[in-house]
């Protein structure tokens, strides 16, 4: 049977915009793969059904990331510690891909904790199950109230323990998938403004 995750039509509507936007990037492979949690809300939004998408189905997709590619961490600009940084971009995640929704909407499909980038520095590129839950959480309670914003698709616990200073290691880490209706930041523009590029931004 095959994977109806991996059978929609992807469009490759940042991927057309040009490399000045993304690097290509590999996912993390992983020890283990348990679902922790997926959205089967979200599934009626791009023409599936839930009953028809096993829970196997969310692992080989958003866990082992058996192919849609390419995956592009977004360049983007940005503060830290009160300073402006021209160094940044997804460090621990990637757009996965972007699929047509039944409304007619684009809706991008991104990554946290799926494994380092040019954008890491010192950082390993994981998130923790901990983190993830917490994102999972906020981000229904958000949509609940009536604020746009993304949303948890899934949420995959993957079998390596990290360490984090602020709570006890090691501790259980994960990957989600992210679903949203744009993986554009304002840090983009940023970026191109900082180039002197204000021709790309139309494409946007």
């Amino acid at each position: 049977m095959s994977n109806p995750l991996l059978s929609l039509n992807y469009e490759p509507a940042i991927q057309t915009l040009g490399g000045d936007y993304y690097d290509e990037v590999f996912a993390a492979e992983f020890p283990q793969h348990i679902l922790r949690f997926r959205n089967d809300k979200l599934l009626p939004k791009i023409g599936l059904s839930p009953e028809d998408v096993k829970d196997e189905h969310f692992i080989e997709a958003f866990g082992k990331f058996h192919c849609v590619g390419p995956f592009l961490a977004l360049r983007y600009h940005g503060y830290q510690f009160g300073q402006y940084n021209p160094y940044l971009g997804d460090g621990r995640g990637f757009l996965y891909g972007q699929v047509r929704g039944v409304n007619g909407e684009l809706y991008d499909f991104g990554t946290k904790g799926s494994g380092r980038t040019p954008y890491s520095r010192s950082a390993d590129g994981r998130l923790t199950l901990k983190g993830g839950v917490r994102e999972v959480l906020a981000a229904e309670m958000l949509h609940r109230h009536g604020v746009r914003t993304s949303r948890c698709f899934s949420l995959i616990e993957t079998g390596e323990g990290l360490w984090r200073g602020d709570e006890p290691s090691p501790t259980r880490s994960s990957v989600m998938v992210r679903f949203s209706s744009s993986h554009i930041r304002f840090g983009t523009f940023e970026r191109l403004y900082y180039f002197k590029r204000p021709d790309l931004t139309k494409n946007c």
